[in-house]
């Protein structure tokens, strides 16, 4: 017999990623990966983020094969709007010399754009879809097929997200100030005296602060980016609860929620280009 659908498990059915794991058995999928541990795939998140960055890599790549020196086109009008945009954002805020922030810059702005922008999606649309296909080819019970398209609901992705970026921040500053640098700006600041035993005392006290910080920024940059669309999300499947009068009011959410969308793929994109900056910085 079938589940019994109540609005709790449907708004749960909705925030469950499909799961794959490896158990004895050999591979697993969803519910029996409840107790695998940490090495669990969230193949939905996986596949909407690939397919979303091959999309981007293309549209960038077909507007720079059909680019062309005389008026541009609508489309190449459009691409060059949006390079020209990140690139006055890039000048503007990161002061040390880098050809890869740009780039970097545009990625994270557009890509991080185009899954925020699967929220726009309607909720039941794809996941009914797919439990239609799983129930249909495979017999299974189509409440047990799980299908999250907004891969920046998924903690996970904007976590390895937030630590690319972390990475990104201490191999420049490694590169910039050495590893002794480095070590130093941890521990000889913000509190320091000219006194030698005074410094020892203080050493501890800095290195516990600026680590905080250091560690402060990549959470900050996934809880943020992770808590805004997850609660954007949560509020379309409410309303697609309501019946008849969720069409006026997922227009009205939708309106709103494109701000939303475009901000925080903004708000992440200069974030990072501020702590790249930092971290370029050889000011002490």
């Amino acid at each position: 017999m079938a589940e019994e659908v109540t609005l709790s498990s449907h708004i749960q059915h909705h925030l469950t990623n499909a799961k794959m794991c490896s158990t004895d058995a050999g591979l697993a999928f969803n519910k029996a990966c409840a107790d695998s541990g940490f090495w669990t795939w969230h193949i939905d998140t996986l596949a909407w983020s690939i397919g979303l960055g091959i999309l981007f890599l293309w549209i960038f790549r077909s507007a720079a094969n059909k680019a062309t020196t005389g008026v541009p086109g609508k489309f190449q009008c459009f691409i060059e709007m949006i390079v020209e945009f990140v690139g006055d954002n890039v000048r503007d805020t990161y002061h040390g010399k880098s050809a890869l922030i740009a780039p970097l810059a545009l990625t994270i702005f557009v890509w991080v754009f185009l899954m925020n922008l699967m929220d726009l999606i309607p909720v039941d649309f794809l996941p009914a879809f797919a439990g239609f296909v799983g129930e249909t080819a495979f017999g299974m019970d189509s409440h047990d097929v799980y299908m999250k398209i907004v891969p920046t609901t998924d903690i996970n992705m904007t976590a390895a997200l937030a630590l690319g970026v972390f990475f990104l921040m201490i191999g420049y500053s490694i590169k910039i100030k050495g590893i002794k640098g480095f070590i130093a700006e941890l521990t000889l600041h913000p509190f320091s005296t000219k006194n030698k035993i005074g410094m020892l005392f203080l050493i501890p006290c800095n290195l516990l602060l600026e680590t905080i910080a250091l560690i402060a920024k990549p959470f900050s940059l996934a809880l943020r980016l992770f808590g805004n669309l997850y609660a954007g999300e949560l509020i379309f499947i409410l309303i697609g609860a309501v019946g008849l009068m969720q069409l006026p009011l997922h227009f009205i959410w939708a309106v709103f929620h494109i701000l939303v969308i475009v901000l925080q793929a903004f708000v992440f994109m200069m974030l990072t280009i501020v702590y790249l900056s930092m971290a370029s910085s050889d000011n002490h």
